[in-house]
């Protein structure tokens, strides 16, 4: 009888909650950059879309406070603040496998859409796929982390 019992109780604290999402979205906090300083754009928050890599993150709304109409690489790393490297990528892959991302960014700003890579750590790194918004004075878009290894 007491070997049913003791089955069960284990039983009972293997499907017990925890808290793993709790201990996913603080762990997630730990590594990202500033991406929201002021109103985000409905298009941007109605997009659904996963960044694919060995952690498959959603892509994440951006916009932050930005006088011009172009950005650039530096640009970029002075808004999100820190040391990080930052670079631009080239738009052939992305265009074709986030389409809906590049597309709702060109709505949200002035339809040029450029993308650039940060490097977090040696595995990981975000995705800012941003236009401006001159109008708002703005950069406005998408990021998502990836987990590269």
């Amino acid at each position: 009888m007491s070997s049913d019992a003791d089955y069960a109780s284990f039983l009972n604290k293997a499907n017990q909650d925890t808290g793993a999402a709790e201990q996913q979205s603080a762990s997630k906090k730990s590594y990202g950059s500033k991406s929201v300083d002021t109103d985000v754009p409905k298009v941007l928050e109605q997009v659904e879309e996963y960044y694919t890599s060995d952690a498959d993150e959603p892509f994440e709304p951006v916009a932050l406070k930005f006088d011009g109409s172009d950005v650039s690489a530096d640009d970029l790393k002075k808004l999100i603040g820190g040391d990080k490297e930052v670079e631009e990528v080239k738009q052939k892959s992305f265009e074709s496998q986030y389409k809906t991302v590049i597309d709702a960014v060109k709505k949200a700003g002035n339809g040029q859409v450029k993308i650039f890579r940060v490097e977090l750590s040696s595995t990981r790194a975000e995705y800012y796929v941003v236009t401006a918004d001159e109008k708002e004075g703005r950069i406005v878009g998408l990021k998502a982390l990836s987990v590269e290894s």
